[in-house]
């Protein structure tokens, strides 16, 4: 049996069990897609006024306050900082690299099972049309086996390789839009981390030059 024989042989078991993996697929993506948006709202906090917050008692020098502020909040952003905010006695750099290590390890944290829905989304499309041209196989061989009429098996198959195509286009659609949905959360959330880690390299960076020019003044 040559390989046209095989892959034809293949294509008559039919592409049913093409269009259930789809839907395996849609339903597992739907799962990841309400867990990541649980796992979101759940972590929203108003970033504005956590800044003004967190701003307001570091220029008290109440470093305390501020790390019970970053505390009270669930967000991934508070969590990051606060990393950094808890070593800014060892100086500007200490805190830079914690922060870096919060941010990378957050950033993990919410991108999570993302990287299946990028996979779903680019590749459903694919897998229908695995399916339309098993169908369209199978439509030729009962066209073939009728003799070229026009059969109800003949418009089955037809029928089977355009649902195919179908069901891998809406089960995509769902998924890309939900990953670059979550891929802008998560960049705006690191984006507003980056800004509150500013402002706490800011205060570590300014209690160092307080601490040498008192240095020298002694």
């Amino acid at each position: 049996m040559d390989i046209q024989e095989r892959l034809t042989a293949f294509a008559m078991l039919g592409a049913g069990w093409v269009m259930w993996f789809l839907v395996g697929l849609s339903i597992i993506g739907l799962a990841v897609i309400l867990e990541r948006a649980w796992a979101f709202f759940n972590t929203r906090d108003d970033m504005p006024k956590l800044r003004e917050d967190l701003t307001k008692r570091l220029a008290e020098q109440d470093v305390e306050g501020a790390l019970k502020r970053l505390e009270s909040s669930p967000s991934f952003e508070a969590g990051i900082v606060r990393a950094g905010l808890e070593s800014v006695e060892d100086g500007a750099k200490v805190v830079e690299q914690r922060i870096d290590a919060a941010r990378s390890i957050a950033q993990q944290r919410m991108q999570r099972n993302l990287a299946f829905l990028g996979t779903v989304g680019n590749n459903a499309p694919f897998v229908g049309l695995l399916g339309t041209v098993i169908g369209v196989i199978r439509a030729f061989h009962s066209l073939e086996q009728s003799a070229g009429q026009v059969s109800n098996g003949l418009m089955a198959e037809v029928g089977e390789a355009l649902v195919a195509t179908a069901i891998g286009l809406l089960v995509a659609l769902p998924a890309v839009a939900a990953f670059n949905l979550f891929m802008r959360t998560v960049k705006s959330r690191l984006s507003w981390a980056d800004a509150l880690g500013h402002d706490i390299r800011a205060h570590a960076e300014l209690n160092e030059r307080r601490a040498q020019s008192g240095a020298e003044e002694a």
